[in-house]
C-alpha cells in the first residue's frame, strides 16, 4: 500500500485529487493538510511514502515545504502538483529534491502513474513537463557543451556499476527494474543510487538522470 500526504490549501481541489487517488487500490491518503508547514508537520507525523504537494499554499509554499520534507524525512519522496508550469516552478521543484512534478490540467492517469513511479524510486513528469526539460537539454549545442563537459567529469568519478546503475535511473527505471535487468537485488540497486547521488552531489534521481542525459549515458551521445 502507497501511503500519501495530500497538501493543497483548497478543499475542492483536496476531494478531487482524494477521489482520483481512491481508485487505485494500492493508494491510501493518510493526511490532509491545508499549508506548507501542516503538511511538514504531518509528514513527520506519518511518514507517508509519497507527499503529494500544491505550489501556493499559506506559511509554506509547496516548494519551500519540498525542501523540508527531504530534509527531514528523506524516505517520502515529494510530487509538486500544480496549475502553474512555469519553468521556473520546474527548476525549484526539481533543485528542491522532488521527485514528481505534475499538472492539474493533465490525465488523472498521470497522477497515479505519477505516485507509482516515485514511490517506486523512480522520477516522474508530466508529459508537457518533460517536454520543456527534453527541450532544454537539447537546446543549443555551445551554450550545452560547458554543462556535457562538467557532467561527463563528475560521472568518470564513479565506478563502472554506479554508472550502469546511472544510466538506467536516466533512462527512468525504478529500483525494482534496475534489479531485474543487472540481476541484482533491489536493496544493492537501492544502495547504489544512494551512493550516486552522494557523489555526484545531487538531490533527486532528476538530477541525476539530467547528468546522465548531459553525459551521453541516456540518448545520443553528444558530439
Amino acid at each position: 500500500m502507497i501511503r500519501i500526504l495530500l497538501a493543497d490549501d483548497e478543499a475542492m481541489i483536496r476531494a478531487g485529487v482524494r477521489a482520483i487517488l481512491a481508485a487505485d487500490d494500492g493508494i491510501e491518503v493518510v493526511a490532509e493538510a491545508g499549508d506548507g508547514r501542516t503538511a511538514v508537520e504531518l509528514t513527520l507525523a506519518h511518514r507517508p511514502d509519497v507527499a503529494l504537494l500544491d505550489i501556493r499554499m499559506p506559511s509554506m509554499d509547496g516548494l519551500a515545504a519540498a525542501v523540508e520534507i527531504r530534509r527531514s524525512a528523506p524516505d517520502t519522496a515529494v510530487i509538486i502538483l500544480t496549475t502553474f508550469s512555469e519553468d521556473s516552478y520546474i527548476a525549484q521543484a526539481l533543485g528542491g529534491g522532488a521527485s514528481g512534478f505534475l499538472l492539474k490540467s493533465g490525465d488523472p492517469r498521470e497522477l497515479i502513474a505519477g505516485v507509482h513511479a516515485v514511490a517506486e524510486g523512480a522520477a516522474y513528469l508530466s508529459p508537457r513537463v518533460a517536454s520543456r526539460v527534453i527541450a532544454e537539454l537539447s537546446s543549443g549545442p555551445a551554450a550545452r557543451m560547458g554543462a556535457r563537459v562538467e557532467a561527463r567529469e563528475r560521472v568518470e568519478a564513479l565506478t563502472a556499476r554506479e554508472r550502469e546503475v546511472l544510466a538506467l535511473v536516466g533512462a527512468g527505471l525504478a529500483n525494482a527494474e534496475i534489479a531485474r535487468r543487472l540481476h541484482l537485488v533491489e536493496g544493492t540497486v537501492k544502495a547504489y543510487v544512494s551512493a550516486i547521488l552522494t557523489r555526484l552531489d545531487v538531490r533527486n534521481r532528476v538530477q541525476a538522470a539530467i547528468i546522465a542525459y548531459e553525459a551521453g549515458l541516456v540518448g545520443p551521445t553528444p558530439a
